[in-house]
């Protein structure tokens, strides 16, 4: 596996636009498959892993050649709600910073170390769609995967993008906010509340450190979101899969789903999974889900009574 530098030619050649259009183009995209696009005009690819100590490291390491850094904490909220949006102002400018334009294909790559990891890029997909970005793929088992592969890896620093004019809007077409939520919670409208958690989470044995109780949401029923990756690979997602792992969940168009876990990182899986892969339509993200729900005072279902509360910390689960 050949290491080396980004050439003057290639930047020229990323910053050139598009090769590939939007219905030829993701949502996931296979190793091989962007080592082929990668001839000019590129697509931009966001590298958004974060090491121990910060992204420089991990990225200078080895990135896919012409990779931009774009840690994932800039697509996330504070410590203390990590799932909340950022304001569109904000956001416009870390896009135009990034050089994300609504109409080049934009790929996302994440480490690719397990399911888990998954859903820091599921959550950039969702935000650069809420966003207006037309074209999107997520990198089909992130770095390691195109390092399985033993595709070409450049070292240091990234190049500087030319900074794009983009003015986000933020569509809330794949978006569910507290009030929604409340809104199915009190049986005003429909919706299938779906917990991506594992399912200690949704019966009240574990706790995000930020959320104020463990428990679930009211009325909610789990779908973890490990469910969609391969058994032999856990870094790498099922496409073929999804729709008979949505249908065998009863999940449909008509049931409204609505995907939460504590912060917005695993439910953006599902999200993904259910809408990009099954093709269900109007399925939403709850991107604060529990930590925002029990911080804002709501009522969650599964709370352990006293002496369950009492074991859960002693075994050490929250």
């Amino acid at each position: 596996m050949t290491r080396h530098a980004p050439s003057a030619a290639f930047a020229l050649a990323l910053l050139a636009g598009p090769a590939l259009s939007a219905p030829d183009f993701g949502p996931l995209i296979e190793p091989r498959d962007l080592a082929d696009a990668l001839d000019a005009p590129a697509p931009l690819v966001l590298d958004i892993r974060t090491g121990p100590d910060g992204a420089a490291p991990v990225f200078e390491a080895g990135h896919v050649p012409g990779a931009i850094s774009a840690p994932y904490g800039l697509f996330r909220g504070p410590a203390e709600n990590p799932g909340q949006l950022i304001p569109e102002d904000r956001l416009t400018e870390v896009l135009r910073s990034l050089g994300v334009t609504r109409d080049r294909p934009t790929v996302i790559v994440h480490q690719g170390s397990g399911a888990s990891d998954f859903g820091a890029a599921a959550r950039v997909y969702w935000t650069l769609k809420s966003s207006g970005v037309s074209a999107l793929a997520i990198l089909n088992g992130g770095m390691a995967g195109w390092n399985a592969a033993g595709l070409t890896v450049e070292t240091g620093p990234a190049l500087a993008p030319a900074p794009s004019d983009i003015e986000v809007s933020f569509s809330h077409e794949w978006l569910a906010t507290t009030e929604d939520v409340e809104a199915i919670v009190a049986g005003k409208v429909e919706g299938a509340l779906i917990d991506a958690r594992p399912e200690s989470f949704w019966a009240g044995n574990a706790k995000h450190p930020a959320a104020f109780r463990p428990g679930t949401l009211p009325q909610s029923r789990p779908l973890p979101h490990s469910g969609w990756f391969e058994a032999d690979d856990p870094a790498r997602i099922a496409p073929e899969a999804a729709a008979g792992l949505a249908a065998a969940n009863r999940l449909g168009a008509d049931d409204a789903p609505v995907s939460f876990c504590n912060t917005g990182h695993w439910a953006a899986t599902n999200w993904f999974a259910l809408s990009e892969l099954a093709g269900i339509e109007g399925v939403r993200l709850y991107p604060e889900s529990m930590v925002g729900w029990t911080r804002s005072g709501h009522e969650a279902a599964n709370v352990p009574g006293p002496l369950r509360n009492l074991w859960n910390r002693l075994r050490g689960r929250y």
